[in-house]
């Protein structure tokens, strides 16, 4: 896929079907999940790491509070670099092309798939280990109040993104998001990255309404 299909592939959302990404029907199958498994997936691994965090740790309830707070502040930067430069890598090659398409081109050609609006299981939990991994090389046992926040913020932000695409507009405070979104997908993929808050997009000067 070069530059001039990608372009068009985001001009041109479907607003129904579905796209076969592998040709091994295992492959295909671990590709898409229903919402409702990554969600249970990770509120009961947070709730897991959170009460181990209280019975097994020393720290304090203050400072677990503390981390989980940050670790869900931490999720939104994340989010948006995420989104803006390995989701919307540039296909300056056949080879980033296909990676783009694959992480999320085919998100953006299919906009409605319910079944490919988050990463699927199988991914997910080796992602989720080498993350949670990594924090726990960094900062030890504090891992375990700081991982629960990150994951809850991941968790909201597929919630966000599920509702987004899977209904009409909502009549609550999630409409301003669902518009923010929309933009991304029908107006302009260069902008609004962020899904479950527009604050890094209004600091990185990448917001439109």
């Amino acid at each position: 896929m070069q530059l001039e299909e990608y372009k068009a592939i985001h001009s041109r959302p479907k607003n129904n079907g579905t796209k076969k990404l592998f040709d091994n029907p295992v492959l295909e199958y671990l590709s898409r999940t229903h919402i409702s498994v990554p969600i249970t997936m990770w509120l009961t691994l947070s709730a897991f790491l959170g009460w181990y965090a209280f019975t097994y740790t020393d720290m304090t309830p203050g400072r677990i509070a503390g981390l989980f707070a940050t670790g869900l502040f931490v999720f939104t930067i994340f989010e948006y670099v995420l989104h803006r430069y390995l989701y919307h890598l540039a296909p300056t090659t056949p080879q980033r092309a296909k990676i783009q398409y694959t992480f999320h081109g085919v998100h953006h050609e299919y906009p409605k798939d319910k079944t490919r609006l988050a990463m699927p299981p199988a991914l997910a939990i080796l992602v989720a280990g080498a993350f949670f991994g990594l924090f726990f090389m960094l900062m030890g046992e504090a891992a375990y109040a700081f991982f629960p926040g990150f994951m809850v913020g991941y968790t909201g932000y597929l919630s966000v993104h599920f509702i987004v695409h899977a209904y009409p507009p909502p009549k609550n405070f999630f409409k301003q998001l669902w518009i923010n979104h929309s933009i991304h997908h029908y107006k302009n993929p260069e902008s609004n990255y962020g899904v479950s808050s527009p604050v890094w997009d209004y600091i990185f000067n990448s917001f439109q309404k």
